[in-house]
């Protein structure tokens, strides 16, 4: 292929190749040349011109396939207007004369084909440049059109069309011959023919005002003619004509003089309306040439008509715009609504009619209202249709008004459907008067009407939640008022069943109590049944109506009614057979039809009952269900008698009793009616076969049966359409009725169908066959052999007894029985029977693929399949193939080859690629013959669509064919015309199936691979280039998985510009393709989708569809814009999903155009908001109202791209911004910070932030959270939410001390308040009060009068809710009151936790730092008044949350307690409701725990309130209370008891949540349990429970054991660290406090006698499981052991130590260690001596080996934290007072001693490696160890020289800084009091230091760090001085004075000295200055004996005091000049 790739063809590469390969190699070579031509200069293209023209015009004349001939006729065209123009005419004549040529063979075709497109193509680019051949032209093609066939026909129109759109005006002498010509095309028996002529029209009407003027009826009746036997492509091209010359003929203005000459009439709105009219009423008939019988009123419209003129109106008033519709609305509703009403008969004359009729109505308003409407529009429409809902009601006469009325009332209640809350306004305006009107109708005399009202409340209930229980009520008081009335009670019972229909679509639901009140009403009307005859049938009809809507509302309500639900059930059939014997010779015609009413609701009810409250279907529950049915079913078999007897009044009665039963068996496990299963049978196969059902109707059985793939090849009706709501009534053919609610009222409150449409149940008579057939294939399953023999016997002979339709009908439901039933036992893995069983279902099914009807084809070769897949047997197979591979090979008729073929492809979907490859080589064989099969397109599309399922199913063992059959499919591509386009669909799904079946391999490099993978491109790119959208869409998921699999090798931007071009497409199948395949695309690459796309906006302006506008928003705008006008759900998904991913991978690059977008759909809610806004911003703060004027009005400079957006399209903008702000988050620091983002925004002003948005951002909120829309609502509140925690605590660089969110304060409180008024539903309310705490919380606003506003709010709610759950709203479920208590209760928790902590840190920060006076009342101000605001309700507020707690702990019980819990709830639920409230309870308890707990620790369990004895807890309103039992409400419990049990609440909550952590468990909620549990462990008194109580702490420590194992995070994990040190300073306390009171109690006895407290009391032994030490050691171990593995020498598998080399611990981690460490260094407190013996070494253990594996050494000789806390912890154990205590004292020096040889090995080298551990931290262990034990651990002599020789060493090493602290430490041995402690080491190492000093001496020191060994020398010599004995403390006075004068300097030289010498004279001189005084007689002797020293110091002194007279102000600081300068070292572990 790549010698293709040239400028001109290589004409002798082509002819080496053969047939295929040169078509495909032309092809290709014509796709490359035309874009090289548009890419290579002019001058280049005209030097090959001439070469050029020749190649092509011989390619012309070579019979090319149809997309060769366009892409030649287009290359032609592009050559011609690139390169010189005078050949153009020759090749024009030259096309003429092939066009004229003689040869009508079948071979010359394809070239007389070529010119007629080349020709089109020409005049199309070339225009007017052509001059005045074009009359010669067309005369020409016109002439050659009478001979042409369709091809030719269809070929002709399209070439017209191009002509005349290059042409324009010029072409107006040939308007009228090709007008002519079109006309007669327009009915043209080829559909294909018919679309292009349409689109030859249109092209027409542009110019020709003739169309459009005088010959506008002439024109609208041809269209009505064309739309006779049309299919959906051609109503859809036709429409668009008719409705674009209708449109025009409106808005046309008076063109210029040409015009005068015709002298054109005006045409009205009327007029066009009457003429679309007249189609729709009497079709093509014309007006006045009505025939005779049009005027006896028999022949009706044809349906295809009728949906013809419907999608004209549509087209109509689309191209004339939303505003249009808007002027002229009441004129348009009017003119529709009439098509329906009485004055036109025909269009109702019977039900099936008017039905139909209505849906077209239905549809023209729903197309038009809510697709071109925006939501103000919309309102004022409502409007409109409820005035004339006003004026209809008014008309006596029924028939006259009823359609009209049910159109409109559908149409009301979609409206407000779709407006959602949106719609409130309309329904408060009581001039309007909305619900009244609706309500009025209930009571029409029409059915139908009657139903619609009640569905219409049903959407405005579903809408509106908040008028759903008003309504219900209402409605509860008309029935029960008007009990006497048959319209009032049917109309009402309808209305209050479409509103329990609409529960379940409100999440706030109704109260529980309204289920009691209709099931009394229910029992209430069936009771009463009786009594008037009147009103029998309705009662009955109403009261089970009311019973099974009751059941949609879930087992929560009705478990409360079951019992009376099953007695009313029980008692509606006779108790025995006898009984019914009796009552079938005593009824009469009347009162059967009630019973069976009466039964037939019954069932219903159950039905409802089993579907929707499967889990109350106990086994006890299912044997009451089951007594009934025997009778049920005895009644079944009794009805034909029945019938006979009473004749047809009883008819549908009885239909309806049938299908009841039916859909209730269907539901029920078969086992409950076993005994009745022969008995159903029969009837069912009666049933079946029964005479009376038209054929076409029967239709609607098959398709459910069929596979989904299948149904895409039979009728485009099948597939999912824009239209798909009118076309279904064409399925039917013209006699079947469509489906719609009167044919069965009880699915007015079932699921909704589909979306937000009308249920549209099918007549009694069709839908007892569709239950019928479902239910033959259960019972069938479930009889014994035998019968199913019989029964398909049976079936067999009624198929062979009838003839005719009729037996085509037989047929179908026999075929649709048996494929439901193969289908079961296939399911349930069943077996078929005997071998007799299989040759009766083949003979059954082997009829039916040979049957005309397509369908049943369909549905018998799924059943084929089954059959084989029932059976599962090899041969068996093989024989059913083998069966078709004969069929296929002699029949030559169409539907034998469809049928077998199809079979074929099914068989292999069902059981993989048919076992053998031989029979896959057969297969494949014989479809590729039928696919070639020319003479019928209908074969070839079944054939190519079974090797596509072959190809799916095969697999690998396809590869050996894949070569082959995609030459074939390309061959096929090139050549099938483009009139059979269901050929190339079927085409389609084969190189769809290919490519999935080549996979990843397509991304290989060799030649085979790369060829197959350019085949696979080309033939997408001629499926692109196909005229039928469905085989584009193919193209394009083709191309998806190319994309998959193998993405460099495809060409992106013209992908993309595939898909841009059909975003907006009319062919739903399409738009679904682009989306999908956009979606794939953006998940990997994003931004090149979208630069591909606004390139391609740019460049080709006029080839992208109007309506998506992707140069000026990109490709997310265009996006955003489809999403708010598309209405197909999955689409809708589709397109959140791409925007979604889109946003995900680019919202950080393209900000300012996300929020830009956002913003611009968001402003849409300021346009109904901008009046309250600004009110609320007035009051709020004068001069802040330009800030609000900004958010509330939008310049309207340019216009808008987003007109008035829905709802839905503003939740879904307001969502992204929030996560726009989330991707911010992962991206630059410099979004959140407004410093650094102005700066780099200098530096590059490209760059963009976040930051600099958040006006926008906060604007956006505003809006969103002031909307009508309730859902608005919620997403602007969460925004709003997301923005103050994300940009709380950004500083505003102008105002130090300031947050950048302050100034946006009165935004904030505006968006809340209209949260809090009363009319907010409860969901709203509860995250405003989220936002509320979330704003106090940040600390954004420190001023009090600032936050008081919005505290304000939360005070109010406050009030609300104290009431309890009696004084909530009761619109809702008491469940949703229970969400806005406890909402309001987290709130202020949150609050109160905040303003607890920042009381807590102001106190620290005012001890640690001094402030001044001022300072102090600033900045305390908001931390001490935040508490101070929330102290005041602190009272009202504990004890709500106390009971929130109290209800939370009750709630979480498990099941078995449910007897034990309160009959009617708790504080703030209902016992009914709480399954729903515990969610609730959930979300909220854990941040009210830890408030409770703080607020009980400021207490500090001890101040009682002032009523706390008498009302305890319970207030009024709350039933249970804390501390009293209900039984003995007048004891009243002590305040010890009240503490008690409040603390054992606490604990008990935070134990059993965090013992069984859920998977969803939030950090938030551990965190806030264990810091309630801390500030519990805060006081003492919870302190001596927990200590007192054992058990209790071990089974905390086990429980926080666990959740440190189970969560990771550090937080949590220092959280339950910090609990258990405070629980074992509990067990530390209570310990303490029992030794005590013992010492006190036996004060005068022995000590010996005293009983031994604490752990492991006399034995030692600690038990596990029941010893606190031992559950606290385990846990510390675990935390140590994961941070430091080697301390566990299991786990890194060494014996005993090991070399490793120590480590720094991460921050987290160190943290980990030291509280762990802190923790076990308590335990022996804790024990009693013989308990300390035994954890001593373990403990020991651990804290050294914290020492030795992070004794890093660190600059400076610092410590590591972790060091540091295992020498503290060491210091803590080493000073117990356990080591002291006779009876551990021995075992406690052994094993200190054995510890502290632990420590000095660590100098050894291990395994002969040296370990590099910091000297400094092991000497101060060493120090630790001397200082803090008894001296006989230490005193050893082996212990004590190996510690000597340390120091000594330490004193040898280079490091300065080690040998400063190395004097430090020895400083402090040395005062040690004890002198067996400290002499040894002054005689070892006092020599040794005096040395070290005098050496310095003669250096001189020249840095600080040798000044600083020397100042710390001369203090340890300073305290050997003090500690000496007084005779050897003159030599060491007599050694030291010489070091320190040596030191001085005389005035001369301190000037010159540097500043350590100066230091060191300094401080030298100090040091004389005390020794002197101190040791005079030393001092002396010394001078007396060295005058030199005596004169030096002389004259220090003496300068000294010079200097002191200049530096007299200063001389403060000369006191202690050395010790300002040393380190020193806090020995706090000494």
């Amino acid at each position: 292929m790549e010698l293709a790739h040239t400028l001109l063809l290589n004409e002798e590469a082509c002819s080496q190749l053969s047939e295929v390969q040169k078509a495909e190699f032309i092809f290709e070579w014509l796709r490359y040349l035309e874009k090289l031509l548009l890419a290579t200069s002019r001058n280049d293209v005209r030097e090959k011109q001439k070469t050029l023209v020749e190649q092509l015009l011989s390619l012309l004349n070579s019979s090319p396939g149809p997309p060769t001939r366009k892409l030649l006729a287009k290359n032609l065209a592009i050559l011609y207007s690139i390169g010189d123009t005078f050949s153009v005419y020759e090749t024009i004549d030259k096309c003429n004369d092939l066009i004229r040529s003689k040869d009508d063979s079948p071979s010359y075709l394809p070239t007389k084909l070529a010119a007629v497109v080349c020709l089109g193509s020409l005049y199309k680019k070339l225009g007017r440049i052509l001059g005045n051949t074009f009359t010669d032209t067309v005369g020409n093609i016109l002439k050659a059109m009478k001979s042409a066939e369709s091809q030719g026909r269809y070929e002709i129109m399209l070439s017209l069309q191009n002509i005349l759109n290059g042409l324009g005006a010029a072409a107006t002498p040939c308007h009228r011959d090709v007008y002519k010509a079109a006309r007669s095309c327009l009915t043209d028996r080829s559909m294909a023919v018919r679309c292009a002529a349409a689109k030859c029209l249109l092209e027409l009407q542009n110019e020709a005002i003739f169309m459009w003027s005088t010959d506008l009826d002439s024109v609208a009746t041809l269209c009505f003619k064309s739309f006779e036997g049309s299919n959906y492509d051609v109503r859809i091209s036709i429409s668009k004509l008719l409705g674009t010359i209708l449109a025009k003929a409106i808005i046309s203005k008076h063109p210029g003089t040409a015009a005068l000459r015709q002298s054109i009439r005006r045409v009205s709105l009327e007029e066009v309306l009457e003429l679309l009219g007249t189609g729709f009423l009497r079709g093509s008939s014309g007006f006045l040439r009505a025939s005779g019988d049009m005027l006896k009123g028999t022949s009706s419209v044809s349906r295809d008509v009728r949906v013809g003129v419907t999608q004209a109106y549509v087209v109509f008033v689309s191209t004339l715009g939303g505003t249009w519709l808007e002027k002229n609305f009441p004129v348009f509703l009017s003119h529709l609504l009439s098509l329906v009403s009485q004055s036109h008969p025909k269009a109702t004359q019977t039900q099936i009619d008017a039905v139909c009729c209505r849906r077209c109505i239905s549809f023209i308003l729903r197309a038009t209202i809510g697709g071109l409407l925006g939501e103000k529009a919309q309102i004022a429409a409502a409007k409109d249709i409820c005035q004339t809902i006003w004026k209809l009601k008014k008309v006596m006469d029924v028939a006259a008004s009823q359609h009209m009325l049910v159109c409109a009332l559908q149409e009301l209640g979609n409206l407000i459907h779709g407006l959602g809350t949106t719609a409130a306004p309309l329904l408060q305006d009581s001039s309007i008067g909305l619900l009244d009107s609706v309500i009025s109708v209930i009571l029409h005399p029409s059915i139908s009407v009657r139903l619609a009202a009640a569905w219409c409340l049903h959407c405005i209930a579903v809408a509106l939640p908040s008028y759903l229980t008003p309504l219900l009520d209402r409605c509860i008081e008309r029935l029960t008022v008007l009990k006497s009335s048959p319209e009032a009670v049917t109309g009402f019972s309808f209305a209050v069943a479409a509103l329990l229909g609409a529960v379940k679509h409100c999440p706030l639901g109704i109260p529980h109590g309204k289920g009691k009140i209709i099931m009394t009403l229910a029992e209430d009307l069936l009771c009463s049944a009786t009594q008037n005859s009147r009103l029998s049938a309705q009662r009955t009809q109403a009261g089970w109506l009311l019973i099974a809507a009751l059941m949609t509302l879930g087992s929560a309500v009705v478990s409360h009614h079951l019992a009376r639900v099953l007695l009313l059930w029980k008692c509606v059939f006779p108790a025995s057979p006898k009984d019914l014997e009796t009552e079938k010779s005593r009824g009469d015609s009347f009162t059967w039809q009630v019973t069976l009413e009466g039964r037939a609701g019954a069932l219903s009810a159950i039905k409802s009952f089993v579907s929707y409250c499967g889990d109350l279907l106990t086994e006890e529950v299912i044997q009451r269900l089951l007594p009934p049915l025997p009778c049920a079913v005895d009644l079944l078999i009794q009805l034909s008698s029945i019938l006979k007897t009473y004749g047809n009044p009883l008819k549908t009665p009885s239909v309806v009793y049938r299908q009841r039963l039916y859909e209730l068996l269907i539901l029920l496990p078969p086992e409950t009616y076993e005994g009745h299963l022969c008995a159903i049978l029969k009837e069912l196969a009666a049933d079946l076969t029964a005479p009376d059902i038209q054929v076409a109707a029967s239709t609607f059985l098959l398709p459910p049966l069929c596979h989904q793939d299948d149904l895409l090849i039979l009728s485009p009706l099948l597939q999912e359409t824009d239209h798909r709501f009118i076309e279904e009534q064409l399925l039917l053919g013209n006699g079947g009725a469509c489906g719609s609610l009167e044919y069965d009222p009880y699915s007015i409150y079932e699921k909704d169908v589909e979306g937000d449409s009308v249920p549209k149940p099918l007549p009694p008579t069709l839908s007892v066959i569709s239950s019928a057939a479902k239910l033959f294939g259960v019972v069938c399953a479930h009889v014994g052999e035998a019968q199913r023999l019989l029964i398909l016997e049976q079936l067999l002979n009624s198929m062979k007894h009838t003839k005719g339709a009729r037996q085509q009908v037989v047929q179908l439901h026999v075929v649709s029985s048996i494929s439901n039933f193969l289908k079961y036992v296939a399911d349930s893995k069943g077996s078929l029977g005997p071998d007799e069983m299989r040759r009766l279902a083949l003979t059954l099914v082997m009829g039916a693929l040979e049957s005309a009807n397509p369908l049943l084809r369909c549905a018998a070769a799924e059943a084929w399949a089954r059959l084989a897949q029932v059976v599962d047997d090899g041969a068996f197979t093989a024989g059913l193939a083998q069966v078709s591979f004969d069929k296929l090979k002699s029949a030559r008729d169409v539907v034998t080859r469809t049928g077998h073929s199809l079979a074929l492809g099914s068989l292999n979907r069902y059981l993989g690629g048919i076992s053998s490859s031989q029979h896959l080589n057969s297969c494949i064989g014989i479809l590729y013959t039928l696919s070639q099969d020319s003479t019928s397109p209908d074969v070839q599309t079944w054939a190519l669509h079974s090797l596509s399922l072959v190809i799916d199913s095969a697999g690998p063992l396809f590869y050996v064919h894949v070569e082959p059959t995609l030459s074939l499919i390309i061959m096929l591509l090139l050549n099938v015309p483009p009139t059979h386009a269901e050929v190339h669909q079927s085409l389609g799904r084969c190189l769809n199936a290919l490519i999935t079946t080549l996979g990843p391999e397509l991304q290989g490099n060799s030649t085979s691979v790369s060829a197959l993978r350019t085949s696979c491109l080309l033939g997408c790119a001629v499926m692109q280039d196909n005229p039928d959208c469905l085989v584009q869409a193919q193209a394009i998921s083709c191309l998806q998985q190319l994309h998959m699999f193998a993405p460099r090798h495809v060409n992106l931007s013209s992908l993309v510009s595939c898909l841009c071009v059909n975003l907006c497409s009319p062919y739903l199948l399409l738009r679904r393709a682009v989306l999908a395949c956009l979606r794939q695309l953006v998940q990997r690459e994003a931004s090149e989708v979208s630069e591909h796309a606004v390139m391609l906006a740019k460049d080709s302006r006029e080839k992208l569809t109007p309506d998506a506008n992707i140069g000026e928003m990109g490709l997310e705008g265009a996006l955003l814009a489809l999403l708010d006008k598309e209405t197909d759900q999955r689409l809708c998904h589709d397109i959140r999903e791409t925007l979604n991913h889109m946003l995900t991978s680019m919202a950080v690059e393209k900000l300012s155009l996300w929020l830009k977008l956002c913003k611009e759909v968001l402003a849409a809610s300021a346009d109904f908001a901008t009046i309250t806004c600004v009110d609320t911003m007035q009051e709020e703060e004068g001069h802040k109202l330009d800030d609000a004027s900004v958010l509330t009005t939008r310049s309207d400079e340019k216009p808008h791209p987003f007109t008035n957006p829905r709802w839905a399209t503003r939740v879904f903008a307001a969502e992204c911004v929030c996560r726009i702000i989330n991707q911010c988050e992962n991206a630059n620091s410099a979004h959140f910070d407004i410093a650094l983002a102005q700066e780099m925004k200098k530096r590059d002003s490209r760059n963009d932030f976040l930051v600099l948005h958040l006006a926008d951002l906060i604007r956006m909120a505003f809006m969103a959270a002031t909307d009508h829309s309730d859902q608005l609502r919620l997403s602007g509140l969460e925004t709003l939410l997301v923005v103050i925690r994300r940009f709380a605590t950004v500083p505003e660089p102008e105002f130090p001390g300031h947050v950048i969110l302050e100034q946006y304060q009165a935004n904030v409180g505006a968006a809340l308040r209209p949260a809090f008024t009363s009319e907010t539903p409860p969901d709203v309310t509860a995250k405003a009060c989220q936002v509320c705490s979330a704003w106090i919380a940040s600390g954004v606003v420190s001023d009090l009068s600032d936050l008081r506003r919005v505290h304000q709010l939360l005070v109010s709610s406050l009030t609300k809710i104290q009431a309890g759950k009696e004084a909530l709203s009761h619109l809702y479920n008491e469940s949703a009151s229970t969400m806005e208590i406890l909402a309001v209760l987290k709130a202020w928790a949150e609050v109160y936790i905040i303003a607890v902590q920042r009381h807590k840190n102001n106190k620290q920060t005012l001890k640690t730092t001094s402030y001044s006076e001022e300072s102090v009342r600033n900045g305390s101000n908001s931390s001490y008044g935040l508490l101070d605001l929330v102290c005041t309700d602190l009272g009202t507020l504990s004890r709500l949350w106390l009971a929130a707690l109290q209800d939370f702990a009750l709630l979480t019980l498990p099941s078995e307690f449910a007897s034990q819990l309160p009959i009617d709830g708790g504080a703030f639920y209902t016992a009914e409701t709480s399954e729903n409230a515990k969610m609730h309870y959930y979300n909220s308890w854990a941040l009210i725990l830890h408030a409770t707990a703080l607020w009980l620790t400021s207490t500090g369990f001890v101040v009682a309130d002032p009523d706390e004895g008498a009302s305890n807890l319970s207030r009024p309103v709350t039933p249970t209370s804390m501390c009293q039992d209900s039984s003995s409400g007048a004891t009243v419990k002590s305040p010890e008891d009240v503490y008690t049990d409040r603390f054992h609440l606490l604990l008990g909550i935070s134990v059993e949540f965090l013992c069984s952590l859920r998977s969803d468990a939030t950090m938030e909620s551990i965190t806030a349990c264990l810091h309630a549990l801390q500030a519990l462990l805060d006081v003492p008194w919870p302190r001596s429970k927990i200590g007192s109580d054992q058990d209790l702490g071990i089974e905390l420590l086990n429980v926080l054991h666990r959740v440190i194992l189970t969560r990771e995070s550090p937080s949590i994990q220092l959280a339950s660290l910090e609990v258990v040190r405070q629980i074992i300073c509990a067990a530390q306390e209570h310990v303490k406090e029992k030794r005590r009171s013992a010492e006190v109690d036996d004060g005068a006895a022995e000590k010996e006698t005293l009983p031994e407290f604490g752990e492991g009391k006399d034995t030692g032994g600690l038990v596990p499981g029941k010893s606190l030490v031992f559950a606290t050691l385990e846990l510390c171990v675990c935390i140590l052991v994961r941070q430091l593995p080697e301390l566990n020498p299991k786990l890194t598998g060494s014996s005993g130590v090991k070399a490793s080399k120590p480590q720094i611990l991460s921050e987290d981690g160190s943290r980990l260690v030291s509280a762990a460490l802190v923790i076990i260094s308590e335990l022996p407190a804790v024990c009693s001596p013989e308990g300390s013996i035994s954890i001593l070494p373990t403990i020991l253990y651990l804290t050294i080996g914290v020492l030795r594996e992070t004794a890093v050494k660190l600059p400076g000789s610092q410590l590591s934290s972790t060091v540091a806390a295992s020498l503290q912890a060491l210091k803590g154990i080493l000073s117990s007072p356990m080591a002291r205590a006779e009876k551990s004292h021995t075992a406690w020096t052994d094993l200190l001693r054995s510890a502290l040889t632990t420590v000095l090995d660590c100098w050894n080298p291990v395994d002969g490696t040296h370990q590099e551990l910091d000297e400094v931290s092991l000497l101060t262990a060493i120090t630790v160890f001397i200082l803090s034990t008894s001296p006989e651990v230490t005193t050893i002599p082996c212990l004590q020289r190996s510690c000597i020789e340390k120091f000594k060493a330490a004193l040898e090493i280079k490091d300065p800084m080690v040998q400063v602290k190395t004097y430090q430490l020895l400083h402090s041995i040395f005062q040690y009091p004890n002198p067996a402690v400290s002499y040894p080491y002054i005689y070892s190492l006092a020599s040794s230091i005096v040395e070290k000093l005098q050496e310095i001496d003669k250096r001189k020191p020249e840095d600080t760090t040798e000044l600083q060994i020397f100042q710390e020398g001369i203090k340890v010599l300073e305290s050997l001085i003090i500690i000496a004995e007084e005779q050897h403390r003159s030599q060491l006075v007599a050694c030291l004075l010489p070091i320190l004068i040596s030191f001085l300097l005389d005035e001369n030289a301190l000037g010159s000295a540097t500043s350590i010498m100066r230091n060191l004279h300094d401080f030298a001189l100090q040091n004389l200055m005390q020794i002197g005084p101190q040791y005079s007689s030393v001092f002396k002797n010394v001078m007396a004996s060295s005058p030199a020293l005596k004169a030096r110091l002389e004259a220090a002194i003496k300068g000294n005091q010079e200097s002191i007279k200049v530096k007299l102000p200063s001389s403060k600081h000369t006191k202690n000049p050395g010790n300002n300068s040393s380190i020193q070292l806090k020995t706090n572990f000494l």
